[in-house]
């Protein structure tokens, strides 16, 4: 079901396992100025969801945000065929079945109405035999001081449903009470200094919450708390 994370802005949750591990996902739905409905990492959809975004708007933009977060965009375009499929760079040819309008592929910040975002450079994560990388695009939502991250940052803490076994395990890797990217991505990322610039940009936005695809939402001081955190994962001042 969706919640209301602020005015025109809500958020829907559901279990996701990865790698044996039940991390959860988060979708976002911002409502643009004329009304129309902006879907960012879709979620399964099903008919509460659907009823409730029906009665918000007119779903007229799906976003899948990065390389890794596609599963469920061909089913919301189903649903709402009208809609226009944006998909991060390179998902065109990850996944050449999705059935994608258009490509994010500008540096510009106007994105939609009421929506800035960036292309996140530099940011990899291991996955089983290699180095993949993520081709991000964050998103700002100036009047709410919003930030919406996919995987460019975690955030796990008390009020996070995880079994112990979870818990220690993202204490492991560094994603448990830290707004930042895990051990997995720091073993990954080979052009630091890119990832810097990114981060940097990132951080010129003034956002005060950060909403993420895994972990708890971060309601206060988010600037301040994502700027800390990488400046511990890559051990550099920003």
């Amino acid at each position: 079901m969706l919640r209301e994370i602020d005015t025109n802005i809500w958020v829907a949750e559901q279990p996701l396992r990865y790698f044996g591990l039940n991390v959860g996902t988060r979708m976002t739905v911002i409502r643009l100025a004329n009304k129309e409905l902006a879907v960012i990492c879709p979620i399964q959809v099903d008919d509460p969801i659907t009823l409730q975004l029906n009665e918000l708007g007119h779903v007229s933009h799906i976003i899948a945000p990065n390389l890794f977060h596609y599963l469920f965009v061909s089913e919301f375009k189903k649903v709402y065929p009208e809609a226009i499929l944006w998909a991060a760079p390179g998902l065109e040819l990850k996944k050449p079945e999705l059935p994608i309008d258009r490509i994010i592929t500008s540096n510009e910040r106007n994105f939609l109405d009421g929506i800035e975002y960036l292309l996140f450079e530099g940011l990899k994560t291991f996955v089983l035999t290699e180095f993949a990388s993520f081709n991000e695009c964050v998103f700002f939502h100036p009047a709410t001081r919003t930030l919406i991250l996919t995987d460019a940052a975690y955030h796990f803490d008390e009020s996070f449903p995880l079994p112990l076994t979870v818990q220690l395990m993202m204490r492991v890797l560094g994603s448990y009470r830290n707004l930042s990217p895990s051990f997995l991505e720091k073993v990954a990322i080979k052009d630091k200094e890119k990832v810097r610039q990114s981060v940097q940009k990132v951080l010129a936005w003034d956002f005060e919450r950060v909403i993420m695809a895994h972990g708890t939402i971060v309601e206060k001081d988010a600037q301040q708390k994502l700027r800390a955190g990488y400046e511990s994962f890559l051990g550099v001042s920003l």
